[in-house]
């Protein structure tokens, strides 16, 4: 086991921010850890790098309890941006490589690598405040990264990017996992999650309400969807027997459904409308489980 978060409760005062989270990451995963805004994600990052302690529970790193002395093995991009505005890029990067005990000389290599692979090599004598938001980005996450940690807790790392930077930073996060790095993820995104994580929780009120590998996630959630594609009004099909939601779309219609009975009727009775260009059994998105269990969007 590489992460394991046992039974962890943060307590600010009366107010509980985190009550009783177990998480258990292994080594070389990564783990999407979902919540709505105050959910306790941050805190629990934060207990997670040792920056908080647990008011109750226990949080170890290969079997060992985080200090100081196992800063080196994390990497940390936290949501709300810490760099140095007034520092030149190349001079900031190495100063962090240094707090994590990586040598001056192998960090400004590591460094050149990582600003030629973002494509952005001429900035390492810039200052962070001459950068676009979505370079700073790319920044703070060669920060997270340059020291190669085993360790990575990632909090919305693709805040601000364009599609086209998304997708290079994406690649080398998972360049990252396959050297073997343990991630914690966290994403607004719901697509980002499901497209690059093994197992998921989603916290909520600071209780874990859902954890497991996202395909079984998906299968216990009990419902499926049928996705209709034709000119004619779906919408009387809405109290068909076993449809549980309906959401027009632009070329048809999506229903919820609840067994693949439901399905059969749909297909049935959606002929006697007109001609059906498109019908497909969907499995449920993971921003739809995670509205049901949380009773609200990710915002």
């Amino acid at each position: 086991m590489a992460l394991n978060v046992e039974q962890a409760t943060k307590r600010f005062g009366n107010f509980t921010a985190v009550d009783n989270v177990s998480l258990k990451v292994e080594r070389g995963e990564m783990h999407g850890f979902l919540g709505a805004n105050g959910a306790g994600k941050t805190t629990t990052f934060r207990m997670i790098l040792g920056l908080l302690n647990p008011s109750s529970g226990q949080i170890s790193w290969n079997g060992k309890a985080i200090t100081y002395a196992t800063s080196p093995e994390i990497g940390y991009l936290p949501e709300e941006r810490g760099l140095y505005p007034k520092m030149k890029v190349e001079d900031q990067l190495v100063y962090l490589a240094e707090l994590r005990a990586m040598p001056k000389r192998e960090a400004k290599r590591e460094i050149a690598n990582w600003l030629e692979r973002f494509e952005v090599p001429h900035y390492a004598s810039k200052k962070v405040e001459e950068l676009s938001k979505g370079n700073q980005q790319k920044i703070q996450l060669i920060a997270s990264l340059l020291h190669k940690p085993s360790l990575l807790i990632l909090d919305e790392p693709f805040s601000g990017l364009d599609p086209v930077n998304v997708e290079m930073l994406k690649s080398a996060i998972l360049d990252f996992q396959q050297q073997g790095a343990t991630i914690v993820f966290s994403s607004h995104r719901m697509d980002h999650v499901e497209e690059l994580c093994d197992d998921i929780s989603i916290l909520d009120k600071g209780k874990m309400v859902l954890s497991g590998s996202i395909r079984d996630v998906k299968r216990s959630f009990g419902k499926q969807n049928v996705r209709i594609k034709m000119d004619g009004d779906l919408s009387v099909l809405i109290n068909a027997e076993g449809v549980d939601n309906y959401k027009k779309t632009h070329d048809g219609a999506l229903f919820q459904i609840a067994d693949e009975a439901a399905a059969q009727l749909l297909l049935t009775e959606s002929m006697k409308l007109g001609a059906v260009r498109h019908f497909a059994i969907e499995e449920p998105s993971l921003e739809e489980i995670f509205i049901a269990k949380v009773g609200k969007a990710y915002a």
